[in-house]
């Protein structure tokens, strides 16, 4: 198993195998990461298994990884699933919800910033809702993403 144990969630959006590649410099490491993105886990692997820049060692530990990754997406889509059976209208719609949130408050802060001269946002809270903005617009679109491919190629 491999030795970062964090989540997606908490390694800010990366791919285990996409950390993986960038820290020993593989040249293809960005267009494994986007086919995983897209849900071509086959072309990732066929990239993985085809370079000669790896070691048969470093091959067999990305294919590991893919692995991780490719459970971990599954079990994201798997939860949304079930918010979606759900009779809750808060369940189905959080992350709209959130999404909407995230946004208006960015454009408030915008605003003010702009409007008023005495108007100031901590660094800390600025970094906290760039942090939150790319999670949520990655999650909701990459993961849809991900979600559309997987069931137009079921």
């Amino acid at each position: 198993m491999s030795k970062d144990k964090k989540t997606y969630k908490e390694r800010n959006g990366t791919t285990r195998v996409g950390d993986f590649l960038r820290s020993i410099n593989f040249s293809k490491a960005a267009e494994v990461v986007m086919d995983i993105v897209s849900g071509d886990f086959k072309g990732a692997l066929e990239t993985i298994k085809g370079s000669d820049e790896l070691t048969p060692a470093q091959i067999e530990f990305a294919l590991k990884e893919l692995e991780f990754d490719k459970q971990e997406m599954q079990e994201v889509t798997k939860r949304w699933e079930s918010d979606m059976l759900s009779d809750s209208w808060l369940s189905k719609n959080i992350r709209p919800l959130t999404l909407a949130f995230l946004t208006i408050t960015l454009f408030i802060y915008i605003i003010l910033d702009s409007a008023l001269d005495g108007f100031k946002i901590d660094n800390a809270w600025i970094d906290l809702l760039s942090s939150l903005l790319l999670l949520v617009y990655g999650g909701y679109f990459g993961a849809r993403t991900v979600e559309k491919v997987v069931k137009s190629k079921k």
